[in-house]
């Protein structure tokens, strides 16, 4: 499932859970928009086996990304200079495009410590999103 089919769920206002909140969004995107993706693109005539390969080599790319964002690798240094990723997590206010609240996700709690939770579906306490009713269903 892709995120266009998710609707938002309200943020929380108390900052740390908040806080929080952003990082289980962060990962809900990149458990839906990426690995998902990679799954479904998978061949539907693949063996039981070579399937469950196909999907633990996904999922440890998938891991690889979230230790370059957590910081644990992905810099290039020299004795004098290094470049790294940064990357930001945003909630937007989509009439005016004002960002309401924000953080870099390298200074967050571990995206490698959520993932093996988002694996299992489990996105915090807080809803982040939920899935988006069908036209006609209840």
């Amino acid at each position: 499932m892709a995120t266009w089919q998710l609707e938002l769920q309200p943020p929380p206002r108390e900052p740390r859970a908040l806080e929080l909140w952003l990082q289980h969004a962060a990962g809900r995107i990149l458990l839906e928009d990426v690995r998902a993706y990679a799954v479904e693109k998978l061949d539907k005539k693949l063996t039981a086996k070579a399937r469950a390969v196909a999907e633990q080599a996904i999922d440890d790319a998938l891991y690889g990304v979230m230790m370059v964002l957590d910081g644990v690798t992905g810099a290039i240094s020299n004795a004098e200079q290094q470049v790294e990723l940064s990357v930001q997590v945003k909630l937007i206010q989509k009439s005016n495009r004002q960002v309401i609240a924000q953080q870099d996700i390298m200074a967050g709690d571990e995206m490698c410590m959520g993932y093996h939770g988002w694996l299992e579906g489990d996105y915090g306490e807080i809803p982040v999103a939920k899935y988006k009713l069908e036209a006609g269903a209840e």
